[in-house]
């Protein structure tokens, strides 16, 4: 039997979010805001109307109209696309096909904790390369290079990165892929949290050369209840076998979430626009936060995103702080849930009101505890 370890995050996370009452102001979220169905079908010139969904089975790589949306965004070929159940299920379907006696694969440390879990599931190895905050936690082509070897099976990169917020450049990507093309090694992009960037925009790595795309709805797009992800392979051969491993695994998804899916795509602009002025104005506010306490707090300013990875300066464990802050409704995520115990993760995306509140009460628990 595999024993997983305990997703210490997502415990974390559950134990408040779904809590009655909720706790208060979640800034532990890397999600945007919230849409009830009603908001979402409401986009557009005429409300989505549902009712002639039949609820029965979708094709395995996704409804042509969900994979020609999807395409759109990324702006490549439908044909390169393939649904699936949240980015969750893409990484165990890549996983399950490139895993192999004695092979690993190559993640980002500080990363997304599924990634690691995930791949040792399914009999991989995870190694890491380490992404430095003296360097901005930049994930730069040639040390993620120093670090692959003939066992290395697939590389990832996470751009905007949970939960630090740097930015990989799209020619330090192609550089990256080409490089391993030659070892024979494809390139995992995970780009759940594009397009969201506080810089010159970027484009997708979608259709570079060597690369697979992974997203979703959950992050960028803020709807992590639709469940609905996508992978996207130039290789042909490598996604009918994807497609296989769906059928397997899940068979499909529901053609109700893909129609609702498929709406959001087609007014995705309206949904980014949202999540851009939400997390613009909040991200104003932590800088202006984290310059106050400065003393107690370090960081390395989000380039793109929905999360910051800031540091206690003397080193200590964040537990206890969080643990304190979610005792006066402020939640944050501990940094031991990413390995990082002395950091903090914190989302600025979903919290449209009362953001500055929440900042000011973890002002009043840092001096309360006499952190800085």
């Amino acid at each position: 039997m595999v024993h997983l370890p305990p997703f210490a995050l997502d415990h974390w996370l559950s134990a408040h979010d779904f809590a009655d009452p909720p706790i208060a102001f979640n800034l532990a979220s890397s999600t945007g805001p919230r849409w009830s169905v009603a908001d979402l079908c409401a986009l557009g010139d005429q409300p989505l109307d549902l009712g002639d969904v039949v609820l029965s089975y979708a094709p395995p790589a996704g409804t042509p109209a969900l994979r020609s949306a999807i395409a759109a965004f990324h702006g490549v070929d439908a044909d390169m696309v393939v649904a699936t159940t949240g980015a969750s299920e893409a990484l165990s379907i890549l996983f399950c096909l490139l895993s192999r006696p004695g092979a690993h694969i190559l993640l980002p440390d500080p990363g997304y904790p599924a990634y690691d879990a995930v791949a040792r599931g399914w009999g991989l190895t995870a190694r890491t390369y380490r992404l430095e905050r003296a360097r901005g936690f930049a994930q730069e082509a040639d040390a993620i290079l120093a670090d692959v070897d003939r066992d290395t099976a697939l590389v990832i990169v996470n751009t905007p990165h949970n939960p630090s917020g740097s930015v990989m450049p799209r020619e330090g990507i192609a550089r990256l892929a080409g490089a391993l093309a030659d070892r024979g090694i494809p390139l995992l992009v995970d780009e759940v949290y594009h397009p969201l960037y506080f810089g010159p925009p970027q484009q997708s790595a979608a259709g570079l050369a060597n690369v697979i795309v992974t997203s979703d709805l959950s992050k960028s797009l803020s709807l992590p209840g639709l469940r609905t992800g996508w992978l996207i392979d130039a290789d042909s051969e490598r996604r009918a076998r994807i497609v296989d491993a769906r059928s397997y695994f899940t068979i499909s998804a529901s053609p109700l979430l893909e129609r609702l899916a498929t709406h959001a795509l087609h007014h995705s602009r309206l949904i980014l626009d949202m999540l851009a002025t939400v997390a613009g104005a909040n991200l104003t506010r932590l800088d202006e936060f984290m310059d106050s306490t400065a003393s107690a707090l370090a960081w390395v300013r989000p380039s793109g995103g929905t999360t910051a990875f800031p540091w206690l300066v003397d080193g200590q464990d964040s537990r206890p702080l969080c643990e304190a802050l979610a005792k006066q409704g402020v939640l944050l995520a501990p940094g031991d849930c990413f390995g990082h115990p002395d950091h903090m993760r914190i989302g600025f995306a979903q919290q449209a009101e009362g953001f500055e509140v929440a900042l000011a009460r973890f002002g009043e628990t840092l001096d309360r505890l006499a952190i800085g």
